[in-house]
């Protein structure tokens, strides 16, 4: 199906006044609980219904959640659980805590979320990890090449207790953010214009010396160098333009990525060299949480817990039923009606890539960052403890099928 269907026969001037009536969280809690095409009456009745349920009674606590980029739109492509998480956290709390949804960029963009909430503009956030990794540079733990096989290995170690000694307690502990759930894809190289009637890209070298826009991952970088991409740091609403006049010739990013910012038109391959983590995540500041109360910080870990369960299971069919990120494809979704070639690398060429990018066969690159972030945790070797992690489960298993665990349990 079409992504924007859901939202595609209401005005931006019509969703700006039901905003205005009801409030922007409201609109958009609403919007997401519709199923199939809206209509401005139905839209507005699920508005004034979700209004009416959360101001029912005043909150202990309001809290502000940036979500960069973000809408009720393109949160049905990629579905990175952040308006489940609100909703469910309001309802679960019985309106104690009331969560104000500010998405579009509107009062933090990818690059700085991360630094607006550890300010306190903001309570929470949605961003990348990697474009997050400016501002809290532990992030960069996710992002050795080749650490991951797999999507499923990405949610096992999200579920895995291990996640919370590795990646949770040192970030809160060095960077003041708890990370509560992510999205989880798996970066590749979505080639602009200048592939646009090529072959499609089956060998790994077809890639080298092709110039690539980076993110704000320190790690990324190393990989993308050593494996001859060439990076360029562009900023992300430069990127578009870049690819469609050909002044990149890709980007590394993921694929539901290129669909929820529109970037399909201007892509023709969809690489997927699988290289290092592409994770959309939510944090919140740990020094918010820990002022709530007991029952309401079981509540926010209960909500998180659940919108992770929702993201393994949604992100993974949206990735074939809506983005079109398979082979074949299905019909009327967003690569397949904009021309995007998936290209999935065959078994030989990622390894060869592993071999000539990750830790694990190719280790000076990484040796400064790795000691950093060693020593930023406490001594651990990150890259060995989480590789051991995301190898616990057999390299086939399907990322639908991981077993959820709240991860912050130790039993």
């Amino acid at each position: 199906m079409k992504v924007s269907k859901t939202l595609s026969g209401i005005s931006r001037r019509d969703l700006f006044r039901l905003s205005g009536q009801f409030g922007l969280s409201s609109v958009l809690l609403g919007a997401g609980a519709l199923t199939g095409a809206a209509t401005l009456p139905n839209l507005a009745k699920a508005a004034e219904s979700s209004y009416n349920k959360r101001f029912a009674k005043e909150p202990k606590h309001t809290l502000k959640l940036g979500a960069a980029g973000f809408n009720a739109r393109n949160l049905l492509i990629e579905r990175a659980g952040v308006l489940e998480f609100a909703r469910d956290l309001e309802e679960r709390t019985e309106g104690e805590i009331r969560v104000e949804f500010i998405g579009d960029n509107q009062i933090c963009g990818q690059l700085n979320c991360v630094e607006k909430t550890q300010l306190g503009v903001v309570d929470m956030y949605a961003a990348s990890t990697q474009n997050s990794a400016g501002g809290a540079p532990y992030l960069n733990v996710l992002d050795y090449a080749y650490m991951f096989p797999s999507r499923a290995s990405q949610y096992h170690f999200l579920y895995s207790p291990e996640s919370q000694r590795i990646l949770r307690d040192p970030l809160e502990k060095r960077h003041g953010l708890k990370f509560l759930f992510s999205h989880c894809e798996l970066r590749g190289i979505q080639l602009g214009q200048s592939f646009a009637g090529k072959p499609k890209v089956t060998k790994l070298e077809e890639l080298f010396g092709t110039k690539n826009r980076v993110t704000g991952t320190q790690l990324g970088r190393i990989a993308m160098q050593l494996l001859n991409l060439n990076p360029v740091p562009v900023a992300w609403e430069e990127t578009l333009d870049g690819l469609k006049q050909g002044l990149i010739d890709g980007a590394e990013t993921w694929a539901s990525a290129v669909a929820y910012a529109n970037m399909s038109p201007v892509v023709s391959q969809s690489v997927d060299l699988k290289f290092f983590c592409g994770t959309e995540h939510t944090s919140m500041s740990a020094k918010v949480f820990d002022a709530m109360e007991p029952h309401l910080q079981d509540a926010i870990m209960e909500s998180a817990y659940l919108a992770q369960v929702h993201v393994q299971a949604a992100n993974e069919a949206a990735l074939v039923k809506t983005v079109g990120f398979s082979d074949p494809q299905l019909p009327g979704t967003i690569f397949a009606e904009n021309d995007v070639t998936p290209a999935f690398l065959a078994d030989d060429q990622i390894k060869m890539a592993e071999e000539m990018c990750s830790p694990e066969f190719n280790p000076e690159p990484w040796a400064q960052w790795r000691e950093r972030l060693n020593n930023w945790a406490g001594g651990i070797d990150t890259y060995q403890e989480i590789y051991d992690v995301a190898r616990q489960i057999p390299t086939d298993t399907l990322p639908e099928n991981v077993e959820p665990r709240r991860w912050w349990r130790s039993a």
